[in-house]
């Protein structure tokens, strides 16, 4: 497969991720790391180029050995150029996507892939009126602990799974500028909870029955600097995601309930975590535990000799494969892997996590 050429539009935070995803420890003064495996540069992609709009950050590229195309429509009119990639605010992904689309470009857009399922479907309809890819970087779905947690919820190992959660912590606020704008498409539903759907939805495949979401507005009230969503599965099934940005301690990025075992993961990390499965209902007479104002039996803990604690699955994943599946799609080798549909699904779904909480009701979903 000969190598597909990539403009990043937008030299910002994700942008030079994606810099530093192509090129690998070969990007000039880069002041970072390569993304962990990306050392070697992607085998699918060049790196042809990058367009900011800011001048400080087209110099930037420059000090870095990259070229900086000195327009967007320069780059649209670069005949070499096969894919853009855009780094940019959520609020002018449809509008750069579909001049891209109609200049004859392949497009990748940055997460949310847009601000509302009506705008999505305007660059979907450009996708297929021009005949060229257009997709999402839901790269999230390479994250090893959501596939380590997936595989646990696969095995069956804890039994009837009734109970996921799903959530991230940090206490410092919106990051940013832009990211605190509603305008912009600011807020950590379209920022980090865009991410937790894609993953609920590649995990439990099933119809949605409600969504009730509440958001937090603690340090900004323009956006919601984060949230409590829960997913009713028409199995019966919850689902929480969370998301905080003032949690000076952090609960469990991770915790599954079933009927007859636990598993939790406690960071990003798959070893951080462990199944315990209960192996013997029989525990004979159980101690209760004396409480500072009464005693109890059903709060005991378990005979160490009835639970099995086991690892968590060690998963190697490859973030390159997303750019490896974006080529071969172009190509016409394999379907693409973020569909429409899936994408349109996740839209909807943070819409509908919106109207419940303007709403202060759960929401009907599928």
């Amino acid at each position: 497969m000969a190598k597909k050429n990539v403009v990043v539009i937008g030299y910002g935070g994700m942008g030079g991720w994606h810099t530093r995803a192509i090129c690998g420890s070969k990007l000039e003064n880069d002041g970072y790391q390569p993304p962990k495996g990306m050392e070697d540069g992607s085998d699918c992609v060049n790196l042809k180029g990058v367009y900011d709009i800011k001048e400080e950050r087209q110099e930037l590229a420059r000090e870095r050995g990259l070229y900086a195309y000195p327009s967007f429509e320069a780059v649209l009119a670069d005949p070499e150029v096969d894919i853009l990639t855009l780094a940019v605010p959520n609020d002018v992904h449809k509008d750069l996507a579909i001049r891209a689309m109609a200049a004859g470009k392949n497009v990748i857009s940055e997460k949310p892939v847009t601000l509302s399922s009506a705008d999505l479907q305007e660059m979907i309809d450009a996708s297929e009126k021009y005949g060229k890819l257009f997709t999402v970087h839901q790269n999230r779905r390479w994250d090893e602990d959501f596939l380590a947690m997936k595989e646990v919820y696969e095995s069956g190992k804890l039994g009837y799974v009734f109970n996921i959660e799903s959530r991230v912590h940090g206490s410092r606020g919106i990051p940013g500028d832009w990211r605190q704008r509603k305008a912009h498409g600011g807020g950590m539903m379209l920022d980090w909870g865009v991410h937790l759907i894609d993953q609920m939805l590649q995990m439990i495949p099933e119809k949605v029955k409600s969504v009730y979401a509440r958001m937090d507005h603690i340090t900004n009230d323009e956006v919601d600097d984060g949230f409590k969503m829960d997913v009713i599965f028409e199995s019966g099934l919850v689902y929480r995601i969370e998301v905080g940005t003032t949690n000076f301690i952090n609960l469990p990025r991770w915790y599954m309930q079933g009927a007859i075992g636990t598993a939790e993961l406690q960071s990003f990390d798959t070893t951080s975590g462990e199944m315990v499965i209960n192996k013997n209902d029989d525990e004979g007479e159980v101690k209760p535990v004396i409480t500072a104002a009464g005693l109890t039996k059903t709060m005991a803990p378990r005979k160490p000799s009835s639970l099995d604690h086991l690892p968590l699955p060690q998963i190697h994943a490859d973030v390159h494969d997303f750019y490896r599946n974006v080529c071969k799609a172009i190509d016409g080798e394999e379907p693409q892997l973020i569909t429409h549909p899936q994408m349109m699904r996740v839209m909807k779904l943070m819409e509908a996590a919106f109207q419940s909480d303007a709403e202060g009701r759960p929401v009907s979903f599928e």
